[in-house]
């Protein structure tokens, strides 16, 4: 570490001195002006008012980057249809930017400071290009996967580009901070006042706005959050809030009283163990990334029905609008509500319990459930098993087995790089034949993910689009979407006429995590609430037609009191008997979230029933029956591998060459002697991490 520390010294030293010596030569010909003034004395109040003025144009570039898909001259409709909340935004940013007053070398402070913001902004209004919800800290936490999403929404030109000039700034900045001139002293006592001063009027103005209602606390809906309050508070209240609030009356009495009153079982929360499995039918919940309707958009026709499949299940069997907790992207919270029966509302806003609490912590689920049935539990995507955690957080859910598509073959992608869902159809019917008794099986499907083109890409697609404005670049996003859902729509017709075949008692709920990155507007989409998608719960057991609207995490409930399973886990159990409609519904609801995942856990008596599975990560066995030399180069010969399937020894990953399910070769010399220690690993497309691995001792 000694040796490390002291070459980063060295390689700086270098860097320094040469940025010097340049410096040198360029103050040699053009000698240095006297400053103008660097006197606080002086000058003090000129420069306050140069920080007010950073701080408007900092905020309505900001506003204006956010707002450029609604308006061209967003920002400055902000400012005056909403002039208190925009003075409100500038003066947090006011108020950092008066930090520079507490440094001699105050020009490069407030150059930082105002890069801070800009990034800030710059990075909100990008997000906002390809997805409808904005830019929080969380986002940060999902940084690994909006990287691994970069080369799919960008070309790699752009993205060199960013990457070079990101150098150049950082160059830039170094330069500037090295050549930036002092003043001659700081007056501690009037910088002192201004930034105190106005961090006091940013907290009395916080809590007078809040308490008039002009600010909110709760973020029902991210988008309209950010820009009913700006993107200040909206990025500054994202980022402190965190979690489940404590209720104010949280106690174990409080708890109890729930139980007791609003659901059937009372304190009885424990699930009982039973092998019943066969008296019910297999579930399978299918979460369609993105699917929606053509018809449900006002701005476009298509000349061919795009769901024809979808469409003929709600005339036939339960359907109606599923409200979502996310828009545009945020798959992993919608999934969570159908999983959990508990609102992503509850959490701060904008925060993931997948890469939260949900990483390390279990928590009841409908697999739980189900499992304590005898169902076995599986899990699958086609897409990264990494992504949003899923290989960490599905053992904390109470399933058996993970499926990404690592551990897939026959894979076919759309004309964006996205597996295509039709891989999923064998997928689900081998892993329910691999089984003697029930399954439960959560789907997530991938194939409708945008970034949706804005050029013509099928020459021959199954319908066509009209966007109704005339506009070019809406017709083919929305022709090459809608499209996407047909073979989406395929994929469900094929799927549950497989079902049919196989005579297995089944119960399928199909629905759209969220509506598509599309820029929709609210006039322009079924009943104007960007927060609902459709939902269809299909089955071969005769179950009666239901039409009703359904949130998202009341959909689980739903679902097992029609399969006589009422009454079954404790969120579930409230969601049966309480009144919906009462005003303490939500309320009660949240406190026994908060206390299941952040509390005392006082619905269980004091402890987490629930333990982490032992997921096994694909559902087939993957294995190793031979290692054989043919020449100068190895190959292994085993069972279920995939184009994800590489040679590694000792937890490094070799080059290899994927040769068909049973055949793998190896492309790198080895030790004779470590043929032996020779494993086969599922690695990770984006980064090569190893998700799992087997040797010729074990099977996976």
């Amino acid at each position: 570490m000694k040796k490390v520390k002291a070459a980063v010294a060295k390689v700086a030293g270098v860097i320094k001195k040469a940025i010097m010596k340049v410096y040198d030569k360029y103050r040699k010909k053009f000698p240095k002006k006297p400053p103008k003034y660097f006197d606080d004395s002086v000058h003090y109040r000129k420069y306050v008012f140069k920080l007010m003025l950073c701080a408007f144009f900092m905020y309505l570039f900001i506003e204006e980057f956010a707002r450029i898909t609604i308006s061209p001259i967003g920002g400055i409709l902000f400012l005056v249809q909403h002039p208190m909340i925009f003075f409100y935004n500038w003066l947090i940013i006011f108020t950092t930017l008066t930090l520079c007053l507490l440094f001699r070398k105050r020009g490069i402070v407030l150059l930082l400071v105002m890069v801070f913001w800009g990034i800030l902004g710059i990075t909100n209004g990008i997000i906002l290009l390809k997805r409808m919800t904005p830019f929080t800290l969380y986002d940060l936490q999902n940084a690994a996967d909006g990287i691994s999403l970069a080369s799919t929404y960008y070309s790699k030109i752009q993205i060199t580009l960013v990457l070079a000039g990101l150098v150049i700034c950082v160059i830039l900045l170094a330069i500037y901070a090295i050549t930036c001139p002092k003043w001659d002293k700081v007056n501690y006592k009037k910088a002192g006042i201004t930034v105190g001063g106005s961090l006091l009027l940013c907290i009395m103005l916080t809590f007078g706005l809040i308490k008039t209602n002009v600010l909110g606390t709760f973020f029902g809906n991210l988008n309209y959050a950010y820009n009913d309050y700006g993107f200040v508070y909206g990025f500054g209240t994202t980022s402190v809030l965190h979690g489940i609030s404590k209720p104010s009356d949280y106690s174990e009495a409080t708890v109890q009283n729930i139980l007791k009153q609003d659901t059937t079982n009372g304190l009885d929360t424990q699930l009982k163990q039973t092998n019943d499995d066969m008296d019910h039918p297999n579930v399978i919940i299918l979460q369609m990334e993105s699917f929606t309707r053509a018809q449900d958009y006002h701005n476009i026709t298509v000349d061919n029905d795009p769901t024809p499949v979808f469409n003929n299940l709600m005339e036939n069997y339960s359907t109606g609008w599923f409200e979502v907790p996310a828009c545009g992207a945020g798959t992993a919270n919608t999934e969570f509500e159908v999983l959990t029966g508990i609102s992503a509302r509850f959490f701060a806003p904008g925060e993931y319990p997948y890469k939260g609490k949900l990483r390390t912590q279990t928590l009841e689920s409908m697999a739980y459930v189900l499992k304590s049935h005898g169902y076995t539990t599986a899990a699958m995507h086609d897409h990264r098993g990494l992504f949003y955690n899923r290989n960490e957080v599905y053992p904390n859910l109470g399933f058996d087995s993970f499926t990404s598509l690592e551990y897939m073959n026959n894979i076919t992608k759309t004309p964006t790089g996205w597996c295509k869902d039709e891989v999923l159809t064998d997928e689900i019917m081998d892993e329910m034949a691999s089984t003697k008794g029930r399954d439960f099986l959560h789907v997530v499907s991938v194939e409708g993910h945008g970034a949706y083109p804005t050029e013509q890409v099928f020459k021959n697609p199954y319908t066509t689009v009209t966007a109704k404005d005339g506009d070019e670049e809406t017709k083919w996003k929305y022709e090459y979407y809608v499209n996407e859902c047909h073979e989406m729509d395929t994929f469900i017709g094929n799927l549950l006429s497989e079902i049919k075949a196989s005579g297995e008692p089944t119960v399928v709920l199909i629905y759209g995590d969220h509506i598509p990155a599309l820029d929709i507007k609210e006039k322009d989409y079924g009943t104007g609430d960007l927060y609902q998608t459709r939902y269809v719960l299909w089955d071969n057991i005769g179950l009666q037609k239901q039409d009703e609207n359904l949130n998202a995490y009341e959909v689980a409930s739903r679902i097992l009191e029609r399969i006589g399973m009422a009454h079954e886990g404790v969120t579930f159990d409230y969601e049966q008997t309480a009144n919906d409609n009462s005003k303490d519904y939500e309320q009660n609801l949240k406190t026994l979230a908060y206390d299941m995942i952040y509390g005392d856990n006082y619905t269980f008596g004091g402890k987490n029933p629930f333990q982490r599975m032992n997921t096994r990560l694909g559902f087939r066995k993957i294995k190793i029956n031979d290692i054989v030399k043919i020449g100068s180069k190895y190959y292994i010969t085993g069972e279920n591998f995939t184009e994800y399937s590489s040679v590694s020894l000792d937890g490094k990953v070799l080059k290899t060459t994927y040769l068909s399910p049973t055949l793998l070769g190896l492309n790198e010399k080895v030790d004779p002697e470590d043929v032996s220690k020779l494993e086969v690993s599922q690695v990770d497309p984006k980064d090569d991490t190893v998700l799992s691995s087997i040797n010729s001792l074990e099977e996976l």
